[in-house]
């Protein structure tokens, strides 16, 4: 006999807003199956408020409302039973975050949970990697956000570190990322990894995705780090417009592919890796697992 539940993830990043609805299918004696029912991405880019006046704007704050009061529909829609909603970088920064998220809590009917880095860290790392990773293998686990990457480093499939970096796509499109934070994280990487003689990456966000729906690769099969870097230089060939055009991106997702490229390289150029390994997972999958499993709370629909 079949159970099958419905859960949903909301994820407020720092250059988008997406909800997750996933189907939970649970079988007598089988570990349950998480499959995904409908992803829905709105790209609000709260960063472009928060990293500069340290503020979320009164537009963005209305499209935000408006965005949360359709994914309340569609969650009751989708006939949900429980959810998550969790607000990052931007949010956490936001002098207004606390407020704004009492603002949605009361004309929404949905309750923001504004988590740290470590905890971000934390919930990305409960996805299921099973699948990706060899339990013989070293990896580090990149996701680039538009306000901070969260970064894993991963032995025999257990996490040995973890941090989050406030070096983000959104940040670097607004240059206010200082050389400090660079610095600290190649000495994270190297220190982190000093001790293992190989280091495969593994890639996470929306940007590397679409790289590797570009470069035509086979479903498990790596990027390597001369494909990304020729990638690269070809993106910086391309007005922003051509982008568009020519390489078929979204607008939200062309001024900030550039970015995220240069946070993979960097890591695989630091931790010495020569692949990275695409699986299409992140904070919401993580959410997802995280409340199934109950190591985060979570909030029954009405």
């Amino acid at each position: 006999m079949l159970i099958i539940k419905k859960y949903a993830a909301i994820d407020i990043g720092s250059n988008a807003v997406r909800l997750l609805i996933s189907n939970i299918i649970e079988q007598k004696g089988k570990p349950a199956m998480f499959k995904k029912s409908s992803l829905v991405r709105v790209p609000i880019r709260l960063g472009a408020d928060v990293f500069i006046n340290q503020q979320i704007s009164t537009e963005n704050e209305v499209r935000l409302i408006d965005t949360m009061n359709a994914f309340r529909l569609l969650m009751q829609a989708h006939k949900v039973t429980c959810y998550k909603a969790c607000a990052t970088s931007a949010m956490r920064e936001a002098e207004n975050g606390p407020n704004v998220a009492k603002n949605i809590a009361k004309l929404c009917k949905i309750n923001i949970d504004i988590i740290n880095g470590e905890e971000e860290a934390a919930i990305i790392a409960a996805t299921d990697l099973n699948q990706y990773i060899d339990d013989n293998k070293t990896y580090l686990y990149v996701d680039v956000g538009g306000g901070s990457t969260e970064f894993t480093v991963i032995h025999q499939g257990k996490t040995v570190a973890s941090r989050s970096f406030k070096i983000g796509t959104v940040r670097l499109l607004n240059d206010i990322v200082q050389k400090e934070a660079w610095f600290d994280l190649e000495q994270w990487i190297k220190s982190s990894i000093k001790e293992y003689e190989k280091i495969d990456l593994i890639g996470s966000g929306g940007n590397i995705n679409k790289i590797f729906k570009i470069s035509g690769k086979a479903a498990g099969k790596p990027l390597t780090y001369f494909y990304l870097t020729s990638f690269y230089q070809m993106l910086q060939t391309y007005s922003y417009e051509e982008r568009i055009t020519e390489l078929d991106l979204n607008q939200d997702r062309a001024d900030v592919i550039i970015p995220a490229t240069r946070i993979y390289l960097s890591a695989m150029k630091w931790s010495g890796a020569k692949d990275i390994y695409v699986p299409k997972i992140g904070l919401s999958d993580g959410i997802i697992k995280s409340v199934y499993f109950e190591t985060v709370s979570s909030v029954k629909m009405a």
